[in-house]
C-alpha cells in the first residue's frame, strides 16, 4: 500500500471507543444545557433568549464554501424567523477575529449581511455541552447541527447534517411552524405538512371519547386517524 493511500485510510478512519470523549447529548423535552459565551455580538447566556424561540446551529469552519452556502441561506430567512419570534446562534470552533473576517467577507463577495450572533467556541465548551463534536467524522470539527429551544428554555428539536450536506432552512422554517401550530392547537403535523395544510387530531383514549371523536365533524378515515383545519 503506497504511503499516500495508508495517509488516506487512516485520515478517514473512525476513532477506537475508547478515544472517543463522551459527551452527554441533549435530549428532546428537557432543559437546554445552560452556557455563557463568547459572540461576534459580545457576551450571550442561553437565558438571554427566554421568552423567543431560539434555532442554535453548528457548522465545521469558516471561509469553507458549504457552510458559506448554510450562512446566505439562514440570513435569507431570518426576517421570517423574526416573525415568528426566533432567533438565530451560530457556532464553531473559530475564533471571534477569524467569524468577523469571513462575515465582512460575506458581505463583500455576495452583498449579504449576517445579522445573527456566531460563538466562538474555541474551548470547545458549549460544543461539547451539545454533542456538536462527532470524532468519527472529525476530531476537529464541529457537525451541522441545529437545536430548537423554546421560550422557556426547553430543546423542542435537534437535526444533524454530516459535513458534506448542506442543511434545508426551508425544512427548518417549516419545522418551526410545525411545533408553534401544535403549541397552540394541541394537535400533530402530518408527514410534509405545511402551514395551511390540516392537522392530526390527536387519538381518543376511551372507548366514550371514540364515540365523541366520529360524531364531532371531523374528517376521519377511522376513529384513530381524523383531520381538521386550523
Amino acid at each position: 500500500m503506497s504511503s499516500l493511500v495508508e495517509s488516506t485510510v487512516q485520515e478517514t478512519s473512525h476513532a477506537p471507543a475508547a478515544s472517543v470523549q463522551s459527551a452527554s447529548l441533549p435530549r428532546l423535552g428537557m432543559a437546554a444545557p445552560a452556557f455563557e459565551a463568547v459572540t461576534t455580538h459580545g457576551k450571550i447566556r442561553l437565558s438571554d433568549f427566554h421568552g423567543t424561540w431560539l434555532v442554535l446551529f453548528s457548522h465545521p469552519a469558516d471561509f469553507t464554501p458549504v457552510c458559506t452556502t448554510e450562512f446566505l441561506a439562514f440570513a435569507a430567512i431570518a426576517p421570517e424567523l423574526r416573525k415568528r419570534n426566533v432567533e438565530l446562534l451560530g457556532l464553531s470552533i473559530d475564533s471571534t477575529s477569524s467569524h468577523i473576517a469571513w462575515v465582512r467577507n460575506i458581505k463583500e463577495k455576495f452583498g449579504i449581511d449576517i445579522p445573527f450572533p456566531i460563538i466562538a467556541d474555541s474551548n470547545k465548551e458549549v460544543a461539547t455541552l451539545y454533542g456538536m463534536l462527532m470524532p468519527g467524522e472529525s476530531k476537529t470539527e464541529t457537525s451541522r447541527c441545529v437545536f430548537v429551544i423554546d421560550p422557556v428554555g426547553i430543546v423542542r428539536a435537534m437535526i444533524y447534517y454530516p459535513l458534506t450536506t448542506g442543511r434545508n432552512t426551508d425544512e427548518i422554517l417549516r419545522l418551526l411552524d410545525a411545533l408553534q401550530t401544535t403549541d397552540k392547537h394541541k394537535v400533530a403535523t402530518p408527514a410534509n405538512w405545511k402551514p395551511g395544510d390540516k392537522v392530526i387530531v390527536p387519538p381518543p383514549a376511551t372507548m366514550e371519547d371514540v364515540e365523541a371523536r366520529l360524531n364531532a365533524g371531523y374528517e376521519c378515515t377511522d376513529w384513530y386517524f381524523c383531520k381538521k383545519s386550523v
